[in-house]
């Protein structure tokens, strides 16, 4: 798989069927490593082991409703409340971060209500705060650590 822009994390790996997996530390299974799969689970590292958020604290692919359609969101943290709190959506390395990738964040977000968004593609990293008054994004330099959000 291809070397993404994250910290190096000790991964599990392995190959069943000549098809590669990887272990998802929070689902607690095995999963085809396709490369969303790769950023995401990469994104769940650097969120435990990076920022220090408990791997209790994460949800991974949920379903939510958007005006009477189901979606799937990649990945969310909440927060001691259980409440939404950090939002990330992942895409494939190939796949460029656009518009688009916005748009699918701030529709998801308009249910879970998260102060603060990622979206990934491994390779390019953009981090936003909410502005709740003007219901915009705000880009910022990186998401809060755990011990800054006690």
């Amino acid at each position: 798989m291809e070397k993404l822009n994250f910290p190096n994390y000790k991964l599990l790996l392995k190959n069943r069927e000549n098809k590669p997996y990887i272990f998802d530390r929070v689902r607690k299974k095995w999963l085809l490593c396709t490369p969303e799969e790769w950023v995401r689970v990469h994104c769940v590292h650097y969120l435990i082991e990076t920022l220090g958020y408990p791997a209790s604290w994460m949800r991974i692919e949920q379903e939510l409703k958007i005006y009477n359609t189901r979606k799937r969101f990649d990945l969310a943290v909440v927060d001691a409340a259980m409440k939404p709190h950090i939002l990330v959506e992942c895409k494939a390395p190939s796949v460029t971060l656009d518009q688009k990738s916005f748009d699918q964040i701030t529709r998801y977000n308009l249910v879970l209500k998260c102060p603060y968004l990622m979206v990934s593609n491994g390779l390019n990293h953009y981090f936003c705060k909410m502005n709740p008054e003007e219901n915009q994004l705000v880009f910022i330099k990186g998401l809060p650590a755990y011990n800054k959000t006690l």
